[in-house]
This record gives structure tokens, sequence and C-alpha cells, in this order.
């Protein structure tokens, strides 16, 4: 009888023909209609064991599953082309990458959102009930993330070999609340109690991480060389979570690899003997507290150590796998390591990441100092945010010392080694020595300066940001090294921004010039040729107003307030904070009802007004211009004199779902921080992009905008930025009240508790503060200027033919702030690196 015989195995084939069994199975994932419907029911029945009739949130789930195995094959093509061609790659550092939701985006991207929508049609379920299933990942807060995950999208769209590098927060920042006026922080475990569906571990890839300890020299006594060693450390443990990033059907899928913190012993047992059941577990939740929470508040000592070991735990993590793949890849050899890599530090909380590539390069593969700075100081690249002093971090030398100790050695020969330049450049200048200090003279060590030493670029985000960077900010190290500073303007990926939150647009723009724009956004501009086509004017127009119309649904469904479309949809959300003066926003709301309630109504624009964003939990100015602007609403909406004329309404837990609705069913977009403090905004391109009519100072990317639009298209008021400076020496708010009967009558309502009838002096501290000489955000000076302004908009818009041209116009002019611009210049000035793969 002869032996049976046996099928053979993956591990009895060679490897060329597991890798055509590899291909051959995963061709078996099809992007046609019923390939997309067997899956989705395959998972929704026995991966999720539920049917058709369960909650949508399983139906995401099942959907997000059979999206993902559409992902999986281009990912790991992609993957193996970075690696077989050994390019250079960028790897971009951030504390935040704010990616919202993500199926809506990969289905666009892979470009199977129409056969998606026929399965789950089929299956009488609706696409959109399925995909607002989901929730917005709690990586990021505001700009700073967006930003970066904008970036992500449009990296993977050029093909550019560039890897994110993040922390995956079991919980965001928080949940906004609103309960009588106040903000009300609750926990946002965007999370869940299941696995993201969009992630996969990669336990494999674990680093180890150390904090604590001493660092001790000791003489290597088969070299001779004098060494640190960094010893009787606490370990953490970095499990590395990888999330695709697609480009837009090119596939190209890139990688955003966030790290978990777990303890290196989860339980220890011989605790839990001796009856110390909290010390059994204590390490694990004092490790996992490391990527607890997003931006934890750093009022307390407690929290600003936190803080600290994130930044540290996302460096180090990100470095050691780096240098782990260059040396799986090339060796222990690292003498053009720089010339491979680069790393881009998103703001000032990386920065860290010059010291660690240090420590790394000289304790761990045995470099001297000069060969391990140069290659440091060659692959490191910084971008500034902010022009706000307090907002560059500052970290005492005695937190350093107590969790960082090896890392304070080498800043403090860093710092040593940049005095001396500066001393070769200033001699004799001992104030300039002091102002340049990595270290300043309270004992704390400046993260910025850091970033500045250690990079080869450092770039500022909007053409007028770069320049105050190295006019003021920077100007010490712009003498010493013109050659670092340059500026890269942000923007926002028209993907996500218009094609898939603006769906009405797209068609419309699909059906009048292609869809060449979704890649290109420079081709927007074929549409100005299209402003006298009434057709295509009544089109825009139709698009807008349902665009209102889901607006002011959520609105209603958020706030309880009517917003009729017929209104100038006035919008303002963004973080809440002083300088960007939602404060100003309310003093109008005021002003308008105060004109309501003396009749003065003639030749009047309806006019609903929204603000949103969030206030950190410590910032009492900030939650309490979220209680005026609740209050004041409160007192407006319910007053039947104003009626339709008047409405404000304040969007609780503002996130990327939610701007995903308010951007196109915006009419007037509110840009108004002083000028000089905002480096660049983002929400004011998004908001240009879908149509909407900027009304601004000349900060931040305003600048820009304005001069992409025209003058005759964008509402300019307030003073410029060397003008809020020179007013600072001479500022007398009160002088302005009484000059302006409009603002008198404003401050009347304030003063008299009109708007806290029941809650005595609780907005005392509000008035006080723009009544104050010293108000750094000089409120008052630009309240004329900003209702003369408002004013021209409300005339416009009741102008249906001018307003429909300026929405044209500044949509068709939004080309320049596209992240696809960006990433090119960021490439072709910085990182220098080849697209990979055809991207057909």
């Amino acid at each position: 009888m002869s032996e049976p015989t046996h099928a053979a195995t993956p591990e009895t084939l060679s490897p060329q023909a597991q890798r055509e069994l590899i291909e051959e199975l995963l061709k078996k994932v099809g992007m046609n209609v019923t390939d997309i419907e067997e899956d989705f029911v395959n998972y929704l029945y026995n991966m999720l064991g539920r049917n058709l009739a369960s909650e949508p949130d399983y139906h995401y789930k099942a959907l997000a599953y059979a999206v993902r195995d559409r992902v999986m094959k281009l990912w790991k093509q992609t993957w193996a082309g970075y690696h077989q061609e050994k390019s250079k790659k960028a790897y971009y550092l951030s504390m935040e990458f704010l990616i919202g939701r993500s199926l809506s985006n990969n289905m666009l991207n892979l470009g199977i959102e129409d056969k998606v929508d026929l399965a789950i049609y089929k299956l009488g379920l609706a696409l959109e009930h399925i995909e607002d299933a989901e929730a917005d990942a709690g990586l990021g807060n505001g700009g700073l993330g967006r930003l970066a995950a904008c970036f992500m999208d449009s990296c993977a769209t050029l093909r550019l070999p560039v890897m994110g590098y993040g922390l995956r927060y079991e919980y965001g920042m928080f949940k906004q609340l609103i309960q009588n006026g106040h903000q009300i922080e609750a926990p946002d475990h965007w999370l869940g109690y299941d696995s993201y569906p969009w992630e996969f571990q990669r336990r494999e890839y674990t680093r180890v991480i150390r904090f604590g300890g001493v660092s001790r020299p000791y003489r290597d006594h088969q070299t001779g060389r004098l060494t640190v060693r960094w010893e009787d450390t606490e370990e953490v443990l970095a499990v590395p979570y990888d999330v695709p990033i697609p480009g837009y059907k090119n596939n190209t899928v890139n990688t955003l690899r966030l790290w978990s913190a777990q303890a290196t012993e989860i339980f220890n047992f011989s605790e839990f003997n001796r009856g110390s059941y909290f010390e059994a577990v204590s390490s694990k939740a004092e490790a996992e507290n490391i990527t607890m929470v997003l931006y934890p508040n750093d009022a307390s000592e407690n929290g600003k150590e936190l803080r600290l070991k994130q930044q540290y735990f996302l460096v180090s993590a990100s470095l050691q796998d780096v240098v782990a793949q260059w040396i799986e890849q090339h060796g222990h050899n690292v003498d053009d390591f720089d010339t491979h890599n680069v790393f881009q530090l998103n703001d000032t909380h990386p920065s860290l990441a010059v010291v660690e590539l240090m420590r790394i390069l000289i304790d761990d593969l045995g470099l001297e100092w000069d060969k391990a700075w140069k290659i440091t100081s060659n692959c490191m690249a910084y971008t500034n945010h902010t022009l706000l002093p307090e907002a560059l971090e500052r970290w005492q030398v005695s937190l350093f010392q107590k969790l960082l100790p090896r890392l304070l050695d080498i800043i403090y020969e860093i710092n040593t080694r940049f005095l001396k330049q500066v001393a070769m450049k200033w001699p004799g200048d001992n104030d300039r020595l002091r102002q340049m200090s990595v270290i300043d003279e309270h004992q704390n060590v400046r993260m910025a300066y850091l970033a500045i030493v250690g990079s080869f670029s450092v770039n500022g985000v909007a053409a007028l940001h770069s320049q105050l960077l190295k006019d003021g900010l920077f100007n010490d190290f712009y003498q010493l090294w013109p050659w670092k500073f340059n500026n890269k303007t942000n923007g926002v990926t028209q993907r996500r921004w218009i094609a898939s939150s603006n769906p009405g647009l797209r068609k419309l723009l699909a059906d009048t010039i292609g869809e060449g724009w979704i890649t290109h956004l420079d081709e927007l501009t074929a549409i100005e040729q299209q402003i006298d086509n009434h057709s295509f004017r009544q089109a825009w127009i139709e698009v807008k107003r349902n665009n209102k119309k889901r607006l002011a649904q959520l609105v209603q469904q958020d706030t309880g307030v009517v917003f009729n479309p017929d209104s100038m949809f006035d919008v303002q959300v963004k973080r809440i904070h002083e300088y960007k003066r939602q404060l100003l926003n309310v003093l109008h709301v005021i002003h308008l009802y105060t004109r309501i309630k003396r009749g003065d109504t003639a030749n009047w624009t309806n006019r609903c007004v929204l603000i949103g964003g969030k206030a950190a939990p410590g910032y009492f100015m900030a939650k309490t211009i979220i209680k005026l602007v609740n209050n004041v609403a409160d007192i407006i909406n319910n007053d039947p004199e104003v009626g339709d004329k008047l409405k404000l309404a304040f969007i609780p837990n503002y996130r990327v779902s939610v701007m995903e609705i308010i951007a196109p069913g915006t009419d007037l977009s509110e840009q108004i921080s002083t000028a000089g403090k905002e480096a660049s905004g983002t929400g004011n391109m998004k908001f240009m992009m879908n149509g909407a009519v900027t009304i601004g100072t000349l900060d931040g990317a305003n600048v820009e905008i304005l001069e992409a639009a025209g003058e005759d298209n964008f509402f300019l008021f307030g003073l410029k930025t060397d003008e809020v400076a020179e007013l600072r020496h001479q500022y007398h708010p009160q002088s302005y009240i009484d000059s302006d009967h409009d603002l008198q009558s404003v401050f009347n309502l304030l003063e008299s508790g009109h708007f806290n009838h029941f809650e005595p002096g609780l907005f005392d501290d509000l008035i006080n503060g723009m009544k104050s000489p010293g108000d750094p955000w000089v409120t008052l000076a630009d309240f004329r200027s900003f209702v003369d302004a408002q004013q021209q908009a409300a005339t416009a818009f009741r102008n249906v033919e001018r307003w429909t041209s300026m929405s044209i116009i500044n949509s068709a002019r939004s080309g320049v702030f596209s992240t696809d611009r960006t990433i090119s210049q960021y490439n072709e000035e910085i990182w220098k690196l080849t697209p990979v793969g055809d991207g057909d």
C-alpha cells in the first residue's frame, strides 16, 4: 500500500513559491461590488457575530475590516518597495496626529467609494449611517495634529517614503460638554473597549525606554576610551501599532506608527502573594500612564513629569526604531546615516530627538562626539509653530536630573560647545551668551533652542510667521545661521476637505472641470472662467445652500438653536484662546443685539453666528469666554424681538468630523487673531477651499490668503503687527470706549450684568482684562475696524450675485494652500527624497 500524499505546506515551498502563493491569495481580495459585499457580510456574521439588524457600530467595524483588507496588499508592497530600493527616508515626529475618521477617507483614496456605497445599499443599509458610527481618533487636539494628518496624506499621495511617528493615546484630550454654559471635561475614551480596526500591533518591533537612574563615567579597559553608562533605570516598553495611510489612487500606502506604553512586568506575583495587591499591578499602571491621555494637565509637578516622559518616550522609541531598521539593512556602519535619513520635528515637543540620537550614536554605537554631532545635526529639521514665548517649552534641569540624567549630560555638552561658537561670533558679548544659552539663568532647558542648535533647517509655517521668527523670537540664531531659516506655509489636503467632506461641491467641480484638482489643487483656477456662467452659479448656490442645511441640522441637534439657511452663516471654530479673540467676536454680536434693541435694523442682514472650540482645562479666562458666549446666546436666542435677525450658538466638542460639516456650510470665516500672534492657521484654508469669504487681520496665513483672493474678496480689518507693537507703549483702552458710542453700549450691557443677572461678577475678569492698558491682545483697539468690516460683509452678502462671485473666486484661488504644495516644498528644499513606485 502506498504512502499517503501530503499537500505542500508553506514551510515546504521554496521562497519564490511562497511569494507566488501569497500573491495568488491576495488577488482574491477583489475590488468589485460583489467582493466587497461578501466580505462585509462575512466579517459581520462570522467575526463579529452580528447580523444586518445589529447596531451601526457593528456595521462600521465589519466595513472597516473589509476596506482594510483592500489596503493591506498595497501597504505591504509599499513597505517592500521602500526597503528594496534603500531610498532616503523621512520620519515625521509629532505628539499629535488628528486623523479624525478613517473609513470615508480610505475609501476615497482607494477609489472604491461608489462600489462600497452600492454594496451596502444592496444589503438595505445606508453608507452615511455607517460612516457616522466611527469615532474620531483622539490622537490630537487642534491645528498642529490636523496638519500632521494632512501631511501624511500628501506624503502618501506624492509617493514619498515618509513614516509618521506618534503616541497611541488611549484617551483624547477630553470630551467637551456644556452645562449651564460652562465647559465640562469628560473622558474621551475614543479607543473604546474593542480594537481600533485601522491599527495593527507590531509587537516584534517593541523598544525599551529608560527613565531615572544615574549616569556613571567609566573607562573601557580594552580601548581606553572614556564612556558613560546609564544605570539603575526604570524600564518601560514601547509597543508599536501601525496605521495605514493610503495615497490617492496611486497604489501607495505609507505608515503611521503609534507607540503604546506597557510595563516590562505586567503583574508582580511576589507582591501579590505578600498581600500587596495594589503594588502588584502598580508598575503596569504607572507605565501605561505615559500614553493614557493626550496633554495631561501640566499645572502640577506630576503633570510636568508625565509630559516630559511622553516626549522622551516618543523620540526614544522612534529613533531606536529607525536605527534598528538601519542596522538591519546596512549593518553597524553609520557613516552615511545622515544622507539616507531625515527627521522632521513637528514643533518643539520632539526636540529631545537631537539628544537621543546623540545618546544612541555615542553610548550604543560607540561613536566619538564630533562624528555623532555631524550625523545628528545633518539629519534633524525643526518646524516652529508658535510666536508665543510662553508656548516654547522649558523643562527644569532638576526634572531632567530625575528622569533623564544621561540626556542632561549630553545637553550640557551640546550647550558648552554651542556657546563657544557664540563667543567666537560675538567676542565678549556676555548678554548674547546668556540670551542664547540652551539652559537659561533659571536653570530651565529651552527646548526650542535645543532644536535650533541641533537642526540643519528651521522653518516657520507662514510667510509672516517665518519673518517674525527671524526678526524677533530667534533673531540671535538667525544672525548666527541665516542659512538654516526658511518658510513652509501650511496647507490642508483637498481630498479630506473638499472631495470627502463636500460631496456636492466635488460633483459640481468634477462635472465642470474634471477631477484633476484632487491631486493638483491649482487646477481649481479653471472655475473662475465659469464665473459668468448662469447655470454654474446657480449650481454653486444650490450646493452651498444644501451644505448650510446640513450644518443647521447639526447645530440644532447639538445646541437646540435653529439656524435659518437664508441667513449669513458667520463661523469661528478653533481652540479657545485670548489671542484668537473669540472675545472680539462676542463684542460684535452684542453690538448687533444692541442695534436690534434700539430699532437700528434698516438694510439688515440676518446672521447666524457659530463659535466652537475647546479651552485647556486649566485656562480660566478661556473657559470664562465660553461661558460668556453661552450666556449671550441664551439672551439673544430667547428674545422674540430679535427673532431670525440674529442667532448665536456654541457648538460643543469641536472635532474633525464636525469641521467636515462646518467648513462646507460657512459663508463668513472668522480669522481675527491679534496681528503677530497666529503662526499660520489651517482652518482659514479649509473655509477658503469650500468657498467661504474671510474676515481677518493681517496675521499668519491670512496674509497669503488675502494675496491669493485679492482685496475685493477678503474683509480686512485691524492693526498690523508693527502697529500692535507700537501701540503697547501707549495703549489706553478706556479712550476707545469713550470715543465710540457703539462700544459704550456694549460695555454698558456687560457691566450692568445683563448677561449674568443671577451670577454677579462672573465676567469681571474678562471686562477688566479688556479695559487694562496691559491687555496684550489689544481687543478694544480693533473693535471699530472690526465692526466696519462686518458691516461691509453684511452688505456684500445681501448682494447675491456679488457674494457668489466672491465665494467662487476664493475657492478657485485656494490651490496654493494644498498640503501637496507644502510637502513638495519640504521635499525639494529640506528632505530631498525620491518618490518610490510608479503610482499606477
